[in-house]
């Protein structure tokens, strides 16, 4: 029988992860939580629960015995953070903790011994000073499921709340990078990967996708910009032929509202602002950054570390409860037979 639990990666531990994972425990009988296995340092999480105030007994755990312990006890399973840790303050010091318990959470749902990662926020600035060289948590894990099953990954973020889900095309670059970096190749891959995910991991049979156009007005007919017709156009086009229900290149400023979203089950922008500032004025609290793509099931709280947060008790969970959540359900809806072929077992 397929597990149900969930690894969770406790992010930069000066971060709210700690604080988050904690509350999201405690609300454990308030919600259905799914079951989680956190990977972190133990006494920093024993540490952050002092600071809190907050009574959380804790069971070192591994991904066999977390779930027979979730219901009494937080299932830590100890990776050290590497150096000291004062909330608020991060240090490049702690990477090789952050890294580990990452690489750790995605072998767990390679091998099947968890049913997807959830990761805590991480702070790059903080990566890079310790020689980190992904740009963000994203192509890292790509590159994890890349080694883990020698195939290549090309991942794809999106966010999804309650309201909307939105995909950037061309995501941590300059905006005024953007035109030259964008290829009809990139946008058509995108969203081919999110019709393929939004099948199987989302349970939609014909996932409609909306996709923006790049200039305003989507171009206006090459009044304000070529883009739109030479990238973006063929892009929409070949999906069509591919029998995926794909409409475009929208203006992005008619998108978002309500009407507008009730005629699609995803946004496909081109750059990252045009992506993320609807969906995280929709949901800020409760959106999720998934990444689609993987060999694994990964969802994230969507924000960030919050270091001017972490201890004071004043960090919500709401958006890691929400991710979990989603996480269990993608699970739940990935057929058996295609979960064993991306755990490399089938």
């Amino acid at each position: 029988m397929a597990t149900s639990l969930l690894a969770l990666t406790q992010g930069d531990p000066a971060g709210i992860g700690p604080d988050i994972a904690l509350m999201t425990w405690l609300r454990r009988t308030a919600e259905t939580i799914p079951p989680f296995l956190y990977l972190g340092d133990a006494d920093v999480l024993a540490a952050r629960a002092r600071q809190l105030g907050v009574a959380v007994p804790f069971a070192q755990s591994d991904a066999g015995s977390a779930e027979a312990h979730f219901s009494t006890a937080l299932p830590v399973l100890p990776i050290a953070a590497g150096a000291d840790v004062t909330a608020g303050n991060p240090d490049s010091a702690t990477t090789s903790g952050t890294i580990r318990a990452i690489e750790y959470g995605v072998e767990l749902a390679m091998t099947g011994k968890v049913a997807a990662v959830v990761t805590n926020p991480i702070a790059k600035s903080v990566l890079y000073g310790a020689g980190f060289k992904f740009p963000g948590h994203t192509e890292f894990l790509a590159d994890l499921g890349h080694r883990a099953t020698g195939q290549p990954v090309t991942p794809v973020m999106m966010i999804a709340g309650p309201e909307l889900r939105t995909i950037p095309v061309t995501i941590h670059i300059p905006l005024k990078d953007v035109s030259e970096t964008l290829t009809t190749r990139m946008v058509y891959e995108t969203c081919r990967i999110a019709a393929h995910d939004l099948r199987a991991r989302f349970g939609l049979a014909s996932p409609r996708l909306a996709v923006s156009g790049l200039n305003p007005h989507a171009g206006e007919n090459g009044a304000l910009g070529l883009e739109d017709d030479a990238i973006v156009a063929p892009a929409v086009a070949q999906l069509r032929i591919e029998g995926i229900d794909a409409v475009g290149p929208l203006p992005a400023d008619t998108m978002f509202h309500a009407a507008a979203r009730r005629t699609y089950d995803v946004a496909v922008c081109m750059y990252h602002d045009q992506a993320l500032i609807p969906a995280k004025a929709l949901g800020f609290d409760d959106a999720v950054n998934v990444t689609l793509g993987l060999p694994f099931i990964r969802t994230s709280p969507d924000h960030g570390t919050a270091f001017s947060l972490a201890g004071t008790g004043t960090a919500k969970p709401t958006s890691l409860i929400a991710a979990l959540k989603m996480a269990a359900e993608m699970a739940a809806r990935e057929p058996a037979m295609q979960r064993e072929l991306a755990h490399g077992r089938a």
